[in-house]
């Protein structure tokens, strides 16, 4: 009796831990703009619950058989808030401000394959360079430690963007080419070019600022 009770504790926290999951993954897909996988989740995640929720209604005598499903449901949040996180769907904007205009900021980022728009800004304490990057989250970590890397006191902050339109830099993402050696070559010339212009159009500023 004790075996069979133990067994039936473990496929309902099982149950709930899988269908919490799928559910959590399933929002957050919903809310990516994945609606045909959702809905693919969807199916099995419906599944899964009523198999759960059956075996509770049918022992609702059984107060351990409602903390399992309690605990499941839980644990069942968290491991699908970690799957996500391994999953980094979509894509993050991050905005830098650098204390030191001096840096060659943009090129830097550049050359590591993120799209980069920067601009000159005014602080309360001088000149700014501030910075915009697009990056997809999976490589953001990665774009924070070269940001420290670069300039250790940049102020730095990030949001989820709604809608991506255009440029050239989310093709190249699409297609694979972002940190992929092999397929980043057809990129290059036109960040030189660039890269180029910024260097043309900063010696035009300067020729402005001493006439």
């Amino acid at each position: 009796m004790l075996s069979n009770a133990l067994i039936m504790l473990a496929i309902i926290f099982a149950v709930n831990v899988v269908y919490v999951s799928l559910m959590t993954i399933r929002m957050i897909l919903t809310l990516k703009g994945r609606k045909y996988i959702a809905a693919f989740v969807s199916v099995f995640e419906i599944t899964v619950y009523i198999v759960g929720l059956g075996l509770v209604l049918d022992n609702l005598n059984e107060i351990q058989n409602l903390l399992a499903y309690a605990l499941g449901f839980g644990t069942g949040l968290i491991i699908g808030s970690i799957i996500e996180e391994k999953l980094a769907l979509g894509y993050i904007t991050v905005n830098v401000v650098s204390t030191n205009p001096d840096l060659k900021f943009t090129r830097r980022i550049r050359e590591k394959g993120y799209g980069v728009t920067s601009w000159s800004s005014y602080g309360m304490d001088g000149d700014r360079l501030s910075i915009s990057i697009l990056t997809p989250r999976k490589y953001e970590l990665r774009l924070y430690e070269l940001i420290q890397e670069i300039d250790p006191k940049a102020f730095i902050i990030s949001y989820e963007p709604k809608r991506i339109h255009g440029g050239f830099w989310v093709k190249q993402v699409r297609k694979g080419k972002l940190m992929n050696p092999k397929k980043k070559a057809a990129g290059e010339a036109a960040k030189k070019q660039i890269e180029r212009d910024e260097d043309s159009n900063s010696v035009n500023q300067e020729k402005e600022r001493n006439e």
